[in-house]
């Protein structure tokens, strides 16, 4: 008798699966499932509010969404949880944050011009150039010689003019002293940071984004001095305590999930062991990280191909149980920051102080964009203006037409200012968008006098342009351009209010679901993640967030002032104590 040797082997295969479901239905039933019920239970999914009476996590995942009577039937000793009243979510998702920026930001002193809360405390407004000179001495004067000392938050429209020899005055021979700009893309140094930093001016000859004289770096300066000071900026307890107050923040905040695009941002090895030694206290969430195609071009001597080749192996080197490199996905840089007034604009600044700039200069830009969408990747770009914005597209438009792709998710992040057309021309190439709603509410009134004027500052982030119009929108914080709060992000979207309390462009509010969807389940698709984490659904990992108001009930502007209760994290309970 003749034996089929391709039959066997397809038996043999489908006992070995049939094995492996059995051995992971047994490990689930021998994992106590918990049972929520007696509060708001809203799934995320469909197209407006949908409850349930109760969800049933067991073993880090959701295994029952329904009925409260069904559920105790069927998981008849799961442990009960009441949720007494509070409102349970899927767990926050933040697509868009920097682990660096706040291992940095944390920390060190804050002179800002809106105030910040932090762990340890909260940095009050500083909103004139008089008061931020008084700041700054202050800080200064309290700073310990021959160590490197950093200052974030300042903006030139609200405190005035920075420059080196102002800081060389303030701080004498011995104290080095960097001042990050708001927006993070810029930073002064004073002479002693210069000498401890070990730099020159012929370092940065052909670079127009550095003033030396005032010792001034910023967008492609600034991205060129970051390699050159990396262990400065790395300094181990400091950059590990900032980790350590961010992980506190997750929590405040209700977020379970966070993604850093552009990983990064000066030294691979560091940054990585330090984020990893964080992540190994297994905090309640997890992190995803985005290659950054830019720094990795330059960390691989000017090349896509070894710059591309290094992230096929990140995965498999780096990846943990919760620090994840997201396979075939990568960030790019179009135009300037929206804090500098360094976007590129279609129409002239207001006053010539201002003007556009090009993070990466547009060849360079173009090649890799060209270059990773032949690859197959998930792109994405950080673009800001409208002509910023325009020229992603039109590259995008090119590079489509001549190698079509489906579901190719293409994303823009933040999207400070642009039009109906824009949004049009975005939605026939399924581009793909998360924003940062909040530079409404931080910078309409001060733009709209000077920058931008009324007519463009009052209508940042259009984001019901790109709503109405079915494009997928995430929002996010891009941490500290703005807080690591969502309900607050959520609120901006929702109301559209500033800080000065103006209602501005209220054509372009959101209604309630749709803003929330912002936060989780479109925040989770930004990072290709619906099908894990981002509503309550059968098979998804059991990440929630428990508020102590719903959301959907509450007036409007008191959302982001609901407080957050608790977090669950793949089924582990972790209480604010906040």
């Amino acid at each position: 008798m003749r034996i089929n040797t391709k039959y066997v082997m397809l038996i043999v295969l489908a006992l070995f699966q049939f094995s492996a479901i059995a051995q992971e239905n047994s490990h689930l039933a021998q994992q106590k499932a918990s049972l929520y019920y007696g509060g708001k239970i809203i799934t995320m999914e469909g197209d407006s509010p949908m409850y349930v009476d109760a969800v049933v996590e067991q073993a880090g995942k959701i295994v029952y969404a329904g009925s409260k009577q069904k559920a105790e039937n069927a998981y008849s000793h799961a442990r009960m949880v009441n949720l007494t009243g509070k409102t349970l979510l899927p767990g926050f998702i933040e697509p868009h944050l920097h682990p660096s920026i706040a291992a940095l930001m944390l920390p060190n002193d804050t002179i800002a011009p809106h105030q910040w809360k932090k762990p340890n405390g909260i940095s009050k407004a500083t909103k004139t150039p008089k008061a931020f000179q008084q700041q700054l001495k202050k800080s200064i004067a309290n700073a310990p010689e021959n160590k490197m000392h950093f200052i974030w938050g300042y903006h030139q429209l609200w405190h005035g003019e920075l420059s080196r020899e102002l800081l060389n005055q303030y701080a004498g021979e011995n104290k080095p002293v960097g001042i990050i700009h708001r927006s993070f893309h810029e930073i002064y140094l004073n002479d002693a940071a210069i000498k401890l930093f070990n730099i020159s001016e012929s370092d940065f000859a052909n670079n127009p984004q550095v003033n030396w004289q005032k010792g001034h770096f910023y967008e492609g300066g600034w991205l060129a001095l970051v390699p050159k000071i990396g262990s400065v900026l790395l300094d181990p307890a400091n950059y590990q305590k900032g980790l350590a107050m961010m992980t506190e923040l997750m929590l405040q905040n209700g977020i379970t999930t966070i993604a850093e695009p552009g990983f990064p941002s000066s030294d691979f090895k560091m940054e990585y062991a330090f984020l990893k030694n964080e992540m190994n206290k297994q905090p309640p969430y997890d992190i995803y990280l985005i290659p950054n195609g830019t720094q990795l071009y330059g960390m691989a001597g000017n090349s896509n191909e070894k710059a591309e080749k290094q992230m096929q192996g990140l995965a498999e080197k780096y990846n943990t149980d919760n620090i994840f490199f997201l396979p075939q996905q990568v960030k790019l840089f179009a135009d300037g920051a929206i804090y500098s007034l360094a976007m590129q604009m279609n129409e002239p600044y207001l006053s010539k102080q201002f003007h556009g700039e090009w993070m990466t200069p547009l060849e360079l830009f173009q090649q890799q964009l060209s270059f990773y969408w032949r690859k197959g990747y998930k792109i994405h770009v950080h673009a800001n203006g409208d002509k910023g914005i325009q020229q992603v597209v039109d590259f995008n438009k090119a590079d489509q037409k001549t190698h079509p792709r489906e579901n190719h998710r293409f994303t823009l992040h933040h999207m400070g200012y642009f039009d109906a057309n824009i949004a049009e021309q975005i939605n026939s190439l399924n581009i793909e968008a998360s924003v940062n709603p909040f530079y409404l509410w931080a910078l309409s009134d001060k733009y709209s006098e000077n920058g931008l004027g009324p007519q463009r500052a009052e209508n940042l982030v259009r984001v019901k342009e790109l709503t109405k119009r079915n494009i997928p929108v995430s929002f996010h914080s891009d941490f500290a351009m703005a807080p690591a709060e969502p309900l607050t992000l959520a609120w901006t979207a929702i109301n559209r209010v500033t800080s000065e309390n103006s209602a501005f462009s209220q054509d372009q509010r959101l209604d309630v679901y749709t803003a929330m969807k912002g936060i989780t389940i479109d925040a989770a698709r930004t990072l290709n993640l619906e099908d894990k984490i981002g509503s309550i659904k059968v098979g998804k990992i059991a990440n929630f967030t428990i508020l102590k108001e719903n959301p959907f009930t509450v007036d409007p502007m008191k959302i982001k002032d609901i407080p957050v209760a608790a977090v669950v994290y793949k089924g582990k309970r972790v209480q604010n104590k906040h």
